[in-house]
């Protein structure tokens, strides 16, 4: 399966620059690991332990995975993946 995915800038310097990317794999966790073999670090800034840090969102079509199966959500072909890292309120 084939999932394309959004770099947000922060983690854009762990890919080249390239701000979308292509990614095999049969779930979100699968999709990160295919990126991260590709591109070392990438994943661990989004996972710790198998887990999504809770600083970052990952949206899969739209929908927050958090709301769906984690890291397990089930990815098919042409799927759009948006990695979304927190902002801090400097107020």
């Amino acid at each position: 399966m084939a999932a394309r995915v959004w770099i947000p800038a922060p983690l854009r310097s762990l890919t080249g620059g390239r701000r979308d990317l292509d990614a095999r794999g049969g779930t979100v966790a699968e999709v990160l690991a295919d990126l991260s073999g590709r591109f070392p670090g990438l994943a661990a800034n989004v996972l710790a332990e198998g887990r999504l840090r809770a600083l970052v969102s990952l949206y899969l079509n739209g929908e927050d995975i958090r709301l769906l199966r984690g890291p397990e959500t089930p990815v098919c072909d042409g799927d759009r993946l948006v990695i979304v890292p927190a902002i801090a309120d400097a107020r």
